[in-house]
């Protein structure tokens, strides 16, 4: 292919992927979120890899690749670039291709059996787009106990994440045995270890009135019958959930309990749960209009250079 049709075929590439990105991002107006790159500190966060090693070449499956070190605001999550100032380099690993011109190996984290780019953002973004399967990689492995696949989106990852937590929990602690609940459910990660932390602080306080140390299932059975439970209870009296509805009630659980505590330091212990849910509902829920508003707002600034009114 001669190089002016080379150019002309990867100035076109170029339009293709970035109409993809807009019309990615249309099509998730309700939940912008899903359209973003993941990002690997997010993942590092949630997982907390306990030590780095070093695995050097290998050929990785680019399906695999689902996010990026350090460029996870420059392309969308199916790699898609999502500016026109990364045109210049995109077109010339695209015409690359094009003329077989061999590229340096990307540069990739691995974490539970995906990974993340450290370098090459690019490369990748033009692999995905050609559909190609394999790329070259130096890897080194971030150590996580955890096993992901490949989701397209964040919240795909999270709710593997969330699984495995639950399972995790359920397991170490028997709790689903203990009280009777298997519905302690989340939708985001790391309230496992809030709920654990909560049941280890109520056994503390009640250690403190007795002679004999409280076992843990006691303390387990003892802070969903008198913490979890009636926080629950107050939640359906006030019929809030109907406002939260893409969230659990072990979600709003979590939420209000740390919004009381706060609410405390201010104002004092006495404060009534029943006042508490009247201030976190009117502070905390959003109208389906005002959320499509505020997302349709962000793409069109975002696209267009519009400013919000």
């Amino acid at each position: 292919m001669a190089n002016t049709g080379i150019a002309t075929k990867s100035e076109e590439d170029f339009s293709k992927v970035r109409n993809k990105a807009l019309v990615n991002s249309l099509q998730h107006l309700l939940s912008p979120e899903e359209t973003r790159l993941i990002s690997l500190n997010d993942i590092k966060e949630m997982l907390h890899p306990d030590n780095e090693v070093y695995v050097g070449m290998k050929t990785v499956p680019v399906e695999k690749i689902i996010g990026s070190e350090g460029r996870y605001n420059d392309f969308d999550n199916l790699f898609f670039p999502k500016h026109s100032h990364l045109k210049n380099r995109w077109l010339n690993i695209d015409r690359a291709y094009m003329q077989d011109v061999i590229l340096p190996p990307v540069t990739l984290y691995e974490i539970g059996g995906v990974y993340f780019v450290r370098d090459g953002n690019h490369r990748v973004s033009v692999a995905k787009a050609r559909g190609v399967e394999f790329i070259d990689a130096e890897v080194t492995s971030l150590r996580a106990e955890i096993r992901l696949t490949p989701g397209k989106s964040m919240a795909t990852i999270i709710r593997q994440i969330i699984d495995w937590e639950k399972r995790n929990f359920y397991a170490e602690t028997n709790y689903g045995d203990i009280t009777g609940d298997w519905s302690l459910d989340f939708t985001t990660a790391g309230q496992y270890d809030v709920i654990y932390n909560h049941i280890l602080t109520h056994k503390y306080y009640i250690n403190l009135k007795q002679v004999e140390e409280i076992s843990m299932t006691d303390a387990i059975m003892s802070w969903f019958n008198t913490v979890y439970m009636p926080v629950v209870n107050t939640i359906a009296r006030h019929k809030i959930m109907k406002k939260f509805r893409r969230r659990t009630v072990s979600d709003l659980y979590v939420w209000i309990v740390k919004y009381w505590d706060e609410l405390k330091k201010a104002m004092g212990e006495d404060l009534p749960l029943d006042d508490v849910l009247e201030d976190f509902e009117r502070d905390y829920s959003e109208s389906l209009s005002a959320k499509i508003k505020n997302n349709l707002k962000k793409v069109w600034v975002k696209r267009f250079g519009l400013k919000k009114n």
